[in-house]
């Protein structure tokens, strides 16, 4: 994947491959999402209810790629107990907030205050996953953890993962307006 954001609030990502999905295209605007398939040649508005479904088949919803939901927006979040060495952070829904867990517990290298570890919880206080932080290399002249690891922990899901690898950032570059447009998700690019 190729992707592009503004802030938090925009970001356009682009499927290079496999072949089979190869052209698809996911774009954010604030809390709308769409979902071009070229093998369609289609838009497909993405209704609130289709962000916790997988992403292409993989472990990760389609909140966890356009980040539907924001911890800052839509949790309260207080600091939890942790291990020496690192900060933990307690993320609580705020009432009425439209999000998919109960609760999100997240923990931080406390000397670079990276990410370490998210786990994530369902309506019934169940851990239900685990995304682990791996690999803390430069990119785009950052420190940055280039590897994360998403561990489901359901019956359903036992012995599954996703892996996802950054290989190239870049930070603080010039992005038109036009990239994070309807009619550019329609052209794939």
């Amino acid at each position: 994947m190729k992707s592009w954001s503004e802030g938090t609030d925009y970001s356009v990502s682009l499927v290079t491959s496999p072949a089979k999905e190869k052209g698809s295209v996911f774009l954010k605007r604030k809390n709308e999402v769409w979902n071009y398939l070229p093998s369609l040649e289609r838009t497909i508005k993405l209704p609130p209810s289709m962000m916790t479904q997988s992403f292409m088949g993989t472990d990760l919803t389609n909140d966890d790629l356009v980040r539907g939901s924001s911890y800052e927006d839509d949790y309260i979040t207080q600091q939890a107990p942790a291990r020496p060495g690192e900060i933990c952070l307690l993320h609580m829904p705020k009432e009425n907030a439209a999000v998919t867990w109960s609760k999100v517990f997240s923990c931080f290298y406390a000397d670079t205050q990276l990410p370490k570890r998210m786990e994530f919880y369902d309506e019934k206080d169940r851990k239900v996953r685990v995304l682990e932080y791996h690999e803390v290399k430069t990119l785009g002249g950052r420190l940055l953890p280039t590897r994360m690891t998403l561990t489901p922990l359901s019956d359903d899901k036992l012995g599954n993962k996703t892996v996802m690898s950054f290989e190239e950032m870049q930070f603080d570059v010039e992005v038109k307006a036009t990239t994070f447009s309807e009619a550019n998700l329609r052209r794939g690019r």
